[in-house]
């Protein structure tokens, strides 16, 4: 029976690794006054009072209702950076970000597959310098630079964009729409886990070191050195390992783009589904991404039957 209560009593969208510390804070100096408070008239009753307390902010990870609202909104972000907490939340923008797992480099020796972040940029650096020997390096190396990559013009010229025929905008095109939701039959059926994320871009990793985190709906691959993609569902994974798959054939060179670039090609591609991966039609539309302690709204692109989002950008960043 007390374990049903602290079962009930326990949140775990607010404790854990979901705690809020500047709400932790606040509501033990909260606990504190009123205990002294308490204390005046029954020194055992101010001790129960901040004994209670505490134990309701270690399962709760507040005392006082709406602290996690009120300090989402009103808390300053400066106040946030003193406790170590990034005031922007994570928007989950798939495969890369933090450069943590190294591409595969064909020469490498078995020895080679532990590399942390420094190695892999030796690994790019290699890999741009080989391909400026070849000669159409030039075209290699603007398409491998995330910085100075034109997606739509990118799309365009490979036939995997085209104009739509109802309305002002861009489609995919049928033959690689057909080729990409082939290669998501093909990954459902083989299993979507960390292997299928690591040989689909291309990074010299062990399986066994390289983790696929769930957090309620989002996927985080994540290294013993860091994260390498965080995706706000498993559809979006999904769709992004499989369109790797399909642009093999359609981009040249694909297999030497860095993860960063191959994160930022992953991500705009994904927008333009109009099916969901997992079935049903997808919608455009406004939502809110939290954090511990923070909320920001973003354009998201969300699967209709699902409810799972295949897209997510601030709107600060769409505005700008």
């Amino acid at each position: 029976m007390q374990l049903d209560v602290v079962d009930e009593l326990r949140q775990p969208d607010y404790t854990g690794e979901n705690r809020c510390e500047p709400c932790t804070v606040l509501n033990l100096v909260i606990a504190a006054v009123a205990g002294s408070l308490i204390a005046r008239k029954s020194r055992l009753g101010g001790l129960l009072a901040i004994g209670i307390s505490i134990a309701l902010i270690y399962l709760r990870g507040y005392l006082v209702p709406g602290t996690p609202t009120l300090t989402k909104r009103y808390l300053p972000p400066a106040v946030l950076r003193w406790f170590g907490k990034d005031p922007d939340p994570d928007v989950a923008s798939g495969l890369g970000g933090t450069d943590t797992l190294a591409p595969v480099d064909s020469d490498a020796g078995p020895g080679d597959a532990d590399t942390d972040s420094a190695n892999a940029d030796d690994v790019r650096s290699a890999d741009a310098a080989a391909a400026s020997e070849s000669d159409d390096a030039g075209e290699a190396d603007e398409l491998a630079d995330a910085s100075a990559l034109d997606l739509e013009t990118l799309f365009l010229d490979h036939d995997v964009l085209e104009p739509c025929d109802d309305r002002d905008d861009l489609c995919l095109t049928d033959t690689f729409e057909a080729d990409w939701f082939d290669e998501i039959d093909a990954v459902e059926e083989s299993g979507l886990d960390a292997a299928a994320a690591i040989d689909a871009f291309g990074f010299d990793a062990d399986s066994d070191d390289v983790g696929l985190e769930e957090r309620g709906e989002a996927r985080t691959l994540r290294s013993q050195s860091g994260v390498a993609g965080r995706w706000p569902s498993r559809a979006a994974l999904l769709a992004d390992v499989a369109a790797s798959h399909a642009l093999e054939s359609w981009l040249p060179d694909w297999d030497a783009f860095d993860p960063e670039t191959k994160g930022v090609v992953l991500n705009g591609l994904r927008m333009f589904l109009e099916t969901c991966p997992s079935g049903g039609d997808v919608r455009m539309g406004e939502e809110v991404v939290e954090s511990c302690c923070s909320s920001h709204e973003v354009i998201a692109v969300t699967c209709e039957e699902t409810g799972e989002r295949l897209f997510e950008q601030r709107l600060l960043d769409v505005d700008a």
